[in-house]
C-alpha cells in the first residue's frame, strides 16, 4: 500500500519479496506431484532458491526493518516472536541445504518451511507493518532504498 505521496515503501518492498517466495513454494508443491525426468534436479534447484530468497530476506530485515521498529514501537513482543520464527526457518533453511537428494524428508521440509513462511507473512502483514505504517518518525521510504541496496549487495554475494 503506497503511502500518502504513492511512494512504495519498506513494508511494500518487503511484501514483494513475500509474494515471490509463496510463487516458489507453489511451483515447488507442483513439481512433488510431476513425473517428468529431470523434476529432482528441479526441485533442488528451486528449493535453493527459495533458500537463498528466504536467507536474504530475513537477514535485511533483521539488520535493518526490526531494529529501527525496536526503537520506535512501544510493544516489542511481536518483532522477539518475527525473529523466533525467523530462527526456526533458518534451521530448516540449513537442513535443507545440507541434504544431497530430493526425498520425502526433503519435500516434507520443504513444504514446513513454506508454512512457517506463510504464518510469519501474514503476522508481518497484520500486525507488523500496520504498526510500522503507524510510526510518523520512521521514513519507511528511506528505509525502502536501504533494504533494497543490502539486498543487492547479499544477493551478489550469493551469487
Amino acid at each position: 500500500m503506497p503511502n500518502s505521496r504513492g511512494e512504495k515503501d519498506a513494508c511494500d518492498l518487503l511484501d514483494t519479496d513475500h509474494r515471490n517466495v509463496k510463487k516458489m513454494f507453489k511451483e515447488y508443491e507442483e513439481l512433488m506431484n510431476s513425473r517428468a525426468r529431470n523434476v529432482a534436479q528441479k526441485k533442488m534447484e528451486l528449493a535453493r532458491q527459495i533458500c537463498q530468497e528466504l536467507t536474504v530476506h530475513a537477514q535485511i530485515e533483521e539488520e535493518i526493518f526490526y531494529p529501527a521498529l525496536r526503537e520506535t514501537l512501544k510493544e516489542t513482543d511481536m518483532i522477539a516472536e518475527a525473529e523466533v520464527e525467523h530462527q526456526s526457518a533458518k534451521d530448516l533453511i540449513a537442513q535443507i541445504e545440507g541434504m544431497s537428494e530430493p526425498d520425502e524428508m526433503f519435500d516434507a521440509k520443504v513444504k514446513v518451511l513454506g508454512e512457517y513462511i506463510d504464518h510469519h507473512v501474514k503476522e508481518e502483514r497484520n500486525e507488523i507493518f500496520p504498526k510500522a505504517r503507524g510510526v510518523r518518525k520512521l521514513d519507511l521510504v528511506g528505509m525502502r532504498d536501504q533494504l533494497e541496496a543490502r539486498k543487492d549487495e547479499l544477493m551478489g554475494e550469493m551469487a
